[in-house]
């Protein structure tokens, strides 16, 4: 098999093995709506200040419920020793990788994108804010993933590992965070989102390049 369709076939089986744990996918899901919704209880029926702060709480939703799944990316073929035999084939680590980490995205990420916009419109934004929400969304949740795999791979077998991993990717994801929101924030105030989602998209694409290649090594070291 090509590079491509080692990704396709691991790929199918990580979706296959996601739909055998769907309490898992809903508590991101679940977090996210829930998360989201007790702003508007706690701060008010302000539509102005909702309208105001709604861009960067959906992020923060979002971006806290990425976190939850990353302990779980690596740890189920970790335990069963599907990891280790990975690690042995001939198949270059960062193609099987990064099977793993769009699989991750599929399962967390993209129904966060598809539920953005119904807890947008409780925030008041308009229609082109709402747009760019889900826009920067599909560029930023990639990144949560990316990175998220190395904190995944480093702290892989250890106790305490979930707590290790928050802190480790916390950090890295601010930047994420910052233009996400500001993409939103610049839709609403007439200002221009571009710049924020073209930044958005460069870090995407370095991400992309660079992220297995570190996963690669941080699983290496995890194992041995």
């Amino acid at each position: 098999m090509n590079m491509l369709q080692i990704v396709f076939v691991l790929l199918r089986r990580e979706l296959m093995l996601a739909m055998r744990r769907r309490g898992d996918v809903l508590t991101v899901l679940f977090f996210f709506v829930i998360v989201a919704s007790l702003f508007p209880l706690g701060v008010g029926p302000d539509t102005k200040l909702l309208r105001l702060m709604g861009g960067g709480v959906v992020w923060v939703a979002a971006l806290l419920a990425a976190m939850l799944s990353l302990g779980r990316m690596f740890a189920s073929d970790y335990a069963d020793g599907t990891l280790e035999q990975l690690v042995l084939t001939p198949t270059p680590p960062v193609v099987w990788i990064t099977g793993k980490i769009l699989a991750h995205w599929l399962v967390s990420g993209v129904p966060l994108i598809l539920v953005a916009p119904v807890l947008g419109v409780q925030f008041g934004l308009s229609s082109e804010a709402l747009g760019v929400l889900v826009f920067s969304l599909l560029l930023g949740t990639p990144v949560l993933s990316l990175i998220g795999a190395i904190g995944a791979a480093l702290t892989l077998g250890l106790r305490g590992g979930g707590v290790l991993v928050s802190l480790l990717v916390l950090p890295l994801y601010i930047p994420v965070l910052i233009f996400g929101a500001g993409a939103v924030d610049g839709a609403m105030s007439g200002l221009g989102s571009e710049a924020h989602l073209s930044l958005l998209g460069g870090i995407l694409i370095l991400a992309f390049m660079l992220t297995p290649w570190a996963v690669s090594a941080a699983l290496r070291i995890s194992i041995e």
